[in-house]
């Protein structure tokens, strides 16, 4: 096998501990890349892949991207979900004897990006840690390494709660054990699209003990010493801007499961996955960036505290009244930069001088914002202005340093202010006074030789030059230009008294920028100082912000304030958030709602399309919009404040778990049974209609009662089986409602009204008169229910069949009766049968369901 040369060898051992990422391997203004990186590369980036060879071994496959532009293609692998690990030279190349020597300086993945233009501003970019311990409890950390949060969540609850608690938010990474189980690690990856990583050392690093001093369990350390120690392996440099850890006590939150937050489109449609006709979409009416990222945390985990909504509350009351005011405070947040994000690079390293002037020009102003707010009458507002601590220092210290128009590049210069530093001042003198003595030398050798063409050049290779064209060169004295240069039509000179000025300029120049670059790190690293600072009033921007935005949209959109009661709920023409939005004609048919003690459960019934899941999720997002804070979409409303909320809505299939419509529909409506309590509000929609008339029925009269008898959760369920309705006859707190339609001339007229009582027809066949279908079949659809509504059910008409297709089952009706004497079971077999009956699905998990359904069925293949 031919020998490689060091280089190689230098890539290999250096991409042996980055096997699960892209190794860029710096090479002069290229990053390379080699071997497979190189062809996957290629194919992911769309870039020419080609091969090295040095005459001796086969050709090595190759490509590379260029450093000044390396960015955009390190943004497109990590949007891919890979990792890219930045090897660069570290010795400088002058002295290196041999191989330069390189090393990886930080290994890039989706959850660590710093980068603005690789960051979606409206959102965090979360990564996370999970770990698992041995009394059954999981520890999930949450890091955004942009804005420095650290978030824990410690859940006991089991495995589908850790499920749905990761689903909730917006993570790009989870840092695992290797240790953990390979089922587990494999759902992760499914259902929740993730990167995974893994770090299994867990010791706490005494050096972020000011970051733990809020954790007080020994598994939240171990847990977040997991994250650290992996975010600190990977960036390789010092993490200043990180903020201490915050412990999620979720049982302070109302609890969202994956499928309520899924079928309710809180922050993203289901099948557009879009923000646009979500519940943030409407109410978005944030200025700032830091803004956007607190409504969506806020809407992800609305309160249950009824102090701290009210306080919201009254602060948006106040800024809903004081409109002026609040048009004016829009217009400064306008004027202020992501203060969270450019606190990050500040620490992190990577913030340039134009970062900095967007810096000062933010916190230029806070004091306007103060004054302002310090208008008002509310408590709640007032508190926010004393929390606007204007950092005047660093105002002060980036007026007097940088210029007000710096390059984006810093080590090239002209970013520091005249007047800063005097050594600073004393080159650029130099430098500018040597340039004034070049143009003077330039007019006196024109003025001497008579030639007006004569003019005194400069590039990086040959320094100054005096240039003559050829036609000219006869009018030169003799011996006093030295030749440097020919060109196709002119010659380039140099004098020693050039010469000796050439080299004060460049070398005042060079020093002037390298000490431009060491004031600029010493800025930088005097604002590091004052980062918690900055973390604190970019917090009280942020809500702020928040707050105006709730009220802008209440103005907007007409929403009042709601009040809150114990056990009764009342809405006065309520409205979707959305559905009034998208519709904007003003033609949106606002409904009320009541549940109380006396009645906790209503049953909604009403043709198809009428707006029976419309109306389900009217109350659900009211709800989730007054516990986080804002106004709502009625005209008054006293309402409860629920502890969790879940829906069954809307059929879909999860073909990744390979799950059919039916059994999705089972698994959220046993996680509503399961988890429920007598303060939740649950939400169920047609149950039963993807099994057969009689089984659905059966399972949807079964969970009414389940409910009603057992959980007493305030519940809508709406259902196309007319039967049910017979329930409130038997059930005390149940109410039958519905959504009024009515026929004219043939057709029917949805007039998304809901009132008492129970529907009288289900309107089926009019709604696919309304679908286009076919006018025979829908004539044959309308004759085939009068029959059946006539009472011929025992045996529907088979017109146009072939009768040797009317059963599927004709094998097993003529071996029945060949065979008419009762089958005799085996022990076993009896034994799988009663161990059947005897499981109780409600009170399983869906795993738990699995397991003892496939032990079942191998006990009964092998009896």
């Amino acid at each position: 096998m031919a020998k490689m040369t060091p280089m190689m060898e230098q890539y290999i051992k250096i991409k042996a501990d980055y096997k699960d990422a892209f190794l860029f391997y710096r090479l002069g203004d290229f990053y390379e890349m080699f071997y497979d990186d190189a062809i996957k590369a290629a194919r992911e980036l769309e870039i020419t892949l080609t091969k090295r060879s040095n005459g001796k071994s086969e050709p090595i496959p190759m490509c590379g991207v260029p450093y000044h532009s390396a960015e955009g293609y390190i943004k497109t692998l990590i949007d891919k979900g890979y990792k890219v690990a930045i090897c660069e030279q570290v010795e400088d190349p002058k002295t290196a004897k041999g191989v330069v020597k390189r090393e990886v300086v930080q290994l890039i993945t989706p959850g660590t990006v710093m980068e603005s233009n690789m960051l979606n501003e409206g959102e965090n970019n979360y990564i996370a840690s999970l770990s698992h311990f041995q009394d059954g409890s999981y520890v999930i950390v949450y890091n955004d390494l942009s804005t420095g949060e650290n978030r824990l969540a410690k859940i006991s609850h089991g495995w589908d709660a850790v499920i749905h608690e990761l689903y909730n938010q917006p993570i790009k990474e989870i840092v695992i054990s290797s240790n953990l189980p390979e089922n587990l690690q494999n759902q992760l990856k499914d259902r929740l699209n993730v990167t995974l990583s893994y770090q299994n050392e867990i010791t706490f690093n005494a050096e972020y003990r000011d970051l733990s001093e809020n954790l007080n369990d020994e598994h939240l350390m171990k847990a977040f010493s997991r994250l650290l120690n992996y975010i600190q392996n990977t960036q390789k440099r010092s993490l200043d801007h990180l903020k201490k850890a915050e412990v999620i006590e979720l049982k302070n939150y109302l609890s969202l499961d994956m499928y309520s937050k899924r079928n309710l489109e809180l922050t993203e449609t289901i099948i557009k996955k879009g923000k646009q006709g979500s519940l943030l979409w409407v109410l978005d009416h944030t200025v700032t960036a830091m803004g956007s990222r607190t409504l969506k945390k806020w809407l992800e985990r609305p309160l249950l505290d009824k102090k701290r909504i009210e306080d919201r509350l009254d602060a948006v009351e106040g800024l809903y009244q004081g409109f002026l005011e609040r048009d004016e405070i829009r217009e400064i947040l306008k004027s202020i930069y992501d203060l969270e994000r450019l606190s990050g690079r500040v620490a992190f390293g990577n913030v340039n001088a134009r970062d900095l002037i967007q810096l000062k020009q933010s916190l230029e102003k806070i004091p306007e914002l103060k004054a302002i707010l310090n208008q008002f009458d509310q408590k709640q507002i007032k508190k926010l202005a004393d929390g606007l601590i204007y950092p005047e220092y660093i105002v002060e210290l980036l007026h007097s340093g940088i210029v007000d128009d710096p390059p984006v590049t810093i080590k090239e210069g002209s970013i520091i202010k005249d007047g800063y530093n005097e050594t600073l001042d004393a080159y650029r003198d130099a430098s500018r006074n040597g340039k004034k003595w070049i143009a003077e030398l330039e007019k006196k050798e024109k003025q001497e030789t008579n030639i007006k063409s004569l003019k005194i050049g400069f590039n990086k290779v040959f320094g100054y030059y005096i240039e003559v064209t050829k036609a000219n060169l006869h009018l030169l004295p003799e011996g006093k230009y030295q030749r440097k240069q020919t060109l196709t039509n002119a010659e380039r000179f140099i004098t020693p008294e050039l010469k000796e000025k050439e080299e004060l300029i460049l070398e005042a120049e060079e020093k002037s920028i390298d000490l431009e670059y060491q004031l600029f790190i010493e800025i930088r690293d005097r604002i590091k100082e004052y980062i918690p600072e900055l973390q604190h009033l970019a917090d009280v921007v942020s809500q702020i912000d928040v707050l105006q935005a709730f009220a802008t949209v209440s103005e907007k959109n007409n929403y009042k304030r709601p009040s809150f009661g114990e056990k009764r709920l009342s809405i006065k023409n309520g409205r979707h958030p959305v559905v009034e939005q998208v519709m904007k004609d003003g033609s949106y048919v606002p409904n009320d709602i009541t549940l109380d003690e006396d009645h906790h459960m209503l049953l909604i019934t009403g043709p198809n399309m009428s707006g029976k899941s419309t109306y389900m999720r009217q109350l659900a997002l009211t709800v989730i919009m007054a516990q986080i804070g804002c106004f709502i979409p009625s005209d008054e409303a006293e309402l409860i404040i629920f502890d969790q909320i879940f829906t069954r809505i809307g059929a879909a299939d999860d073909l990744v778990s390979g799950q059919s419509t039916f059994m999705v529909e089972m698994l959220e409506a046993n996680h509503a049974i399961s988890n429920a309590t007598d303060k939740s509000l649950i939400l169920l929609d047609e149950i039963g209609r993807g099994t057969s008339t009689y089984d659905g029925m059966a399972l949807a009269q079964a969970i009414v009662e389940y409910i009603h008898h057992n959980i007493h959760a305030k519940t809508l369920f709406s259902t196309h089986y007319h039967e049910l309705t017979a329930l409130e006859k038997t059930l005390p707190r149940l109410k039958n409602i519905h959504v009024r339609a009515e026929e004219y001339e043939g057709n029917v007229v949805f007039l998304h009204q809901i009132n008492e009582g129970a529907a009288d027809k289900s309107y089926g066949i009019h709604v696919a008169k309304l679908a286009n279908l076919p006018d025979s079949l829908i004539e044959r659809a309308s004759t085939i229910l009068q029959e059946l509504e006539d009472g011929d059910k025992a045996q529907p008409k088979t017109e146009n069949l072939d009768s040797e297709q009317i059963s599927f089952f004709v094998e097993e009706v003529e071996e029945k009766e060949r065979n008419p004497e009762k089958i005799e079971l085996s022990d076993s077999e009896k034994t799988v049968i009663q161990s059947l009956k005897d499981i109780n699905l409600f009170d399983m998990t869906p795993m738990e369901a699995m397991n003892e359904l496939y032990r079942l069925q191998k006990e009964a293949k092998n009896s």
